[in-house]
């Protein structure tokens, strides 16, 4: 089912549990690895995924559907991600250096973390970037989606996103040749 069924279903009474039962099948692998990589460790995702999905069901019947369902999702999610971070590293009283290399030490250690040494690499290099660029390269590069989607989501224009992702690119870049 596309969105704009999904929702049909879902406005039709006595469906909004078993559509919004299909949104979260359509949707929840997509939100966690948006997550997982932002925030390194599994647990955190998972956690972070519920409150999100949570917050998506409460808020559902409220869509006005003037942007697409996915971009809605991914708004709320990155919301609830950046809130995340925000509160950690206020908690830790950490710089965004040192909590950078706080999250690789948490990627490091990930017993579900399954890859090989570059691709470790390079998401060690993905998460020394400030979060904007951050997201911006995770939604661009892994999740490959659109500048037109990624502005929807982050509330900016396309010009500024195509910016931070060549600067991204570039201290990706920068990262992994320090390594080699």
């Amino acid at each position: 089912m596309d969105d704009k069924d999904l929702m049909a279903l879902f406005r039709e009474k006595g469906n909004e549990h078993y559509a919004f039962n299909l949104i979260v099948n359509k949707y929840s692998e997509r939100l966690y690895w948006h997550i997982r990589k932002m925030v390194a460790s599994h647990d955190d995702a998972n956690d972070l995924l519920q409150n999100s999905l949570l917050k998506a069901w409460k808020a559902l019947p409220g869509f006005r559907e003037e942007s697409r369902l996915f971009t809605w999702l991914y708004r709320i999610t990155t919301n609830e991600v950046l809130t995340f971070l925000k509160k950690k590293q206020l908690r830790s009283f950490l710089s965004l250096t040192d909590y950078s290399t706080k999250l690789e030490n948490v990627l490091e250690s990930d017993t579900y973390f399954n890859g090989d040494s570059a691709q470790k690499a390079l998401h060690k290099a993905v998460l020394k970037l400030p979060e904007k660029q951050r997201i911006v390269f995770n939604l661009r590069y892994f999740d490959q989606m659109k500048y037109e989607d990624i502005s929807e989501i982050l509330g900016t224009s396309v010009g500024a996103l195509k910016a931070s992702y060549h600067h991204a690119t570039k201290k990706i870049e920068d990262s992994l040749q320090e390594l080699l």
